[in-house]
């Protein structure tokens, strides 16, 4: 069995995943509270603002990990289409989820709906990223971790959906995307525990992209985004603001985000 590092860069890259994760947890959070206090056309756009910044966080997150993600004996490359794919199942499935819960009628039902479409989604997408790595040998699963796992993904996903409805204050926000990050972090390493890899020393050359030629530039372009985002939110007026200050003009011309 080939040897597993999955701190390559010492704690750099432990660290700086669980900061992207918490990033677009809060900022999914964020935008999760404004859409809920909105209608119609707004209520949309943040929600999808909420969504791409939770899958955004999540995806950067696992291939932040991943930069650190060394076996002893062989390269590690990464397929291009299998790797953007992952990143649109993540919008894609958190998308789904976000919207089961801002717009369910009955509320535990859309959040369970939401939950566990979005924990499924997160775990595709975790192993459909695992599924792009490329390296000479054979990778093998724990089914006990990766069922785990799954099972922390979509208990992860409903709390932070059931966090998004319920809570309302930045501190309660903030203390909420921490422990979404330290979730969303835990589940990547679980799975990253249930992976065994049976190395066979070659000396060809693997098909797919290293990680500083692709995945750093991505993660660095996905993280920028995240980044602007949360100023942009931050700095945009909450419904309240804007119907104080708005209260002659029609609530619709100024719902737009």
């Amino acid at each position: 069995m080939g040897h597993l590092d999955h701190a390559a860069l010492g704690w750099l890259t432990p660290v700086l995943s669980y900061v992207m994760a918490c990033i677009g947890a809060a900022l999914g959070l964020r935008c999760t509270v404004r859409a809920l206090a909105t209608t119609g056309r707004s209520r949309r756009n943040w929600l999808v603002t909420a969504a791409s910044a939770i899958g955004t966080g999540i995806w950067t997150m696992h291939f932040v990990a991943m930069l650190g993600f060394g076996v002893t004996g062989t390269d590690i490359r990464y397929d291009v289409p299998l790797t953007l794919l992952s990143l649109l199942v993540a919008m894609v499935v958190v998308c789904a989820g976000v919207f089961a819960v801002g717009y369910g009628k009955d509320r535990g039902r859309a959040l369970l709906a939401g939950g566990l479409t979005t924990g499924l989604g997160v775990a595709s997408m975790h192993y459909l990223g695992m599924a792009a790595v490329r390296l000479h040998g054979d990778v093998t699963y724990d089914p006990l971790l990766v069922a785990l796992s799954v099972l922390i993904a979509v208990v992860a996903a409903t709390a932070a959906l059931w966090a998004a409805l319920n809570i309302k204050s930045p501190v309660a926000v903030t203390i909420a995307s921490l422990i979404m990050g330290a979730a969303v972090s835990s589940m990547h390493y679980t799975g990253m525990f249930a992976v065994g890899v049976r190395v066979t020393p070659s000396g060809q050359a693997l098909p797919g992209a290293s990680a500083m030629q692709f995945i750093f530039p991505l993660a660095v372009g996905l993280g920028s985004y995240l980044f602007l985002t949360s100023a942009f939110v931050a700095l945009s007026p909450t419904a309240g603001e804007r119907a104080a200050s708005a209260s002659a003009q029609s609530p619709v011309q100024s719902a737009a985000p």
